[in-house]
């Protein structure tokens, strides 16, 4: 999402190739040939690239794009500098925000959607207005636009990412359009659908003309011919309108990969946060949108902000635009599910669950006989428990606990004397010391982990054992109650 043409590097790449090359000299013939420093001096220099080298008080400017600093930097600057000795007649702001509108959708429905995504078709007349408009943004032609943003979400993140917010937030937002980069570390994409469509190859070759028109002289003709405000029209349709064009775009490139949730995937940066759909015409659920890229829509839930969504549907209706792409549902929820799993893991890996059954030593029943004979050992479900620190908290009280120790309790924890809770099942779980050799299921779980055989034990996605709700180890289900004598 920048404003400059594919061969604005190439100048200064060449100049600063010459500016580093030695120069050679004939007075200095090479020795012998076994000489190291003849070697030396008979290899080609190393081309290094201005963007790999540090910035010095020489060469700062060499790191420069040039025209990208242009046009959204430097006549932004002016423009919003003379905004302020321009006065700001009303239609003039109305004209501003209705073309800062249909700019900001050329670009979000036309460059985005239709042309980098392919996400719906549209008719002959649309892609015409939709070039025109996008045009009007001054962010570039629409075969440039599209390949590069083809190449970030290709390479997301990466250093192939034409703008990736791991080299910074305001690097992802402008700095990657202010200094130059080694195109030999750009990502490289399929466009061959781009160059096959007759508005977009007229539109790369003539999109000065296009900037030029569509940027600035179509919002001040409007204005001059249609109420006398041409200098309003240039200044405040024109330069301040496609400033705020520019930075509510840029926005996607930033904002949508540092604010808000990722309720799809969190491998990688993108994030879906209102706020920034609001400013963005409704690019701002970029998580959903890195995950289903060909999707027409960017918002899925009916209140989601989405303008672009709406103008695409709408079209559909109008006979515009047709063959609207989207993923199905099943696969739309299958990813809210992972995603949701994922954290689920997370939170439970941060949770004491207990030594993991499989982990436990094995111990004989004597042995644990003896022991409890000296700490407060009691047995449940073939599960040793080590309960001396919460004999004093036992709700029941104090004795109930003492008559289970060295014994067997599982009736008595189980409904024997009281049913204990799924809490109080997974308060003693964190309190296993070992198991019982033959002590029911428990050592066939650990046989079978060992020997990789099915077992009972599920592990989330931290490898650790999941423990649903009412399936701890110790509770024992209800015994069959027989038929009354008749």
């Amino acid at each position: 999402m920048t404003a400059a043409a594919e061969t604005t590097s190439a100048q200064p790449v060449a100049e600063s190739a010459r500016a580093r090359a030695p120069r050679s000299s004939s007075n200095s013939p090479s020795r012998s040939s076994g000489s190291a420093s003849s070697k030396e001096k008979q290899m080609p220099p190393t081309f290094v690239h201005i963007s790999e080298q540090s910035f010095t008080v020489q060469n700062w400017y060499k790191h420069i794009n040039w025209l990208n600093t242009t046009l959204v930097v430097f006549i932004p600057v002016i423009g919003c500098t003379s905004a302020l000795f321009t006065p700001l007649q009303p239609k003039t702001a109305l004209l501003a925000f209705i073309y800062y509108a249909l700019t900001g959708l050329g670009i979000t429905a036309g460059y985005h959607r239709l042309w980098s995504h392919r996400a719906y078709s549209a008719r002959l007349p649309l892609r015409i207005l939709l070039a025109a408009f996008g045009g009007g943004a001054v962010e570039g032609s629409i075969r440039w636009w599209s390949a590069g943003h083809r190449v970030h979400h290709r390479f997301t993140d990466t250093e192939k990412d034409p703008y990736s917010v791991r080299k910074g937030l305001l690097y992802s937002h402008i700095g990657w359009m202010v200094f130059l980069h080694n195109p030999k570390k750009s990502g490289r994409v399929d466009i061959t659908d781009l160059n096959a469509d007759p508005v977009v190859r007229w539109q790369h070759k003539n999109y000065i003309l296009v900037l030029a028109v569509m940027g600035f002289l179509f919002p001040m003709a409007v204005a001059g011919l249609g109420w006398g405000d041409w200098k309003g029209g240039l200044i405040w349709a024109g330069i301040v309108r496609l400033t705020v064009v520019h930075h509510a775009t840029f926005c996607v490139n930033s904002l949508a990969h540092w604010l808000g949730d990722q309720p799809f995937d969190d491998r990688r940066s993108p994030r879906d946060h209102f706020l920034t759909a609001i400013v963005t015409f409704g690019e701002g659920y970029h998580n959903f949108h890195h995950e289903f890229p060909s999707d027409y829509r960017n918002a899925i839930r009916w209140y989601q902000y989405d303008p672009t969504k709406w103008l695409i549907w709408f079209l559909k209706q109008l006979g515009f635009a047709y063959d609207l792409k989207t993923f199905s549902q099943n696969a739309i929820e299958q990813g809210l599910v992972q995603q949701r799993q994922k954290k689920l893991d997370r939170w439970r890996a941060r949770l004491n669950w207990g030594v993991p059954l499989e982990q436990l030593p094995v111990m004989e029943f004597e042995e644990y006989q003896e022991q409890a004979k000296t700490r407060a050992l009691v047995l449940i479900a073939g599960v040793v428990h080590d309960v001396t620190n919460f004999i004093e908290q036992h709700p029941g009280g104090k004795a109930l606990i003492q008559s289970g120790i060295g014994k067997d309790a599982t009736a008595v924890f189980n409904g024997g004397v009281y049913d204990h809770s799924n809490a109080a099942h997974n308060l003693l779980s964190t309190m296993r010391v070992g198991v019982i050799r033959g002590g029911m299921e428990v050592e066939v779980w650990k046989m079978a982990q060992r020997e990789n055989k099915e077992s009972t034990i599920k592990s989330d996605s931290n490898n650790a054992s999941i423990v649903r709700a009412g399936a701890q180890a110790t509770r024992m289900q209800a015994p069959v109650q027989g038929a009354g004598a008749a």
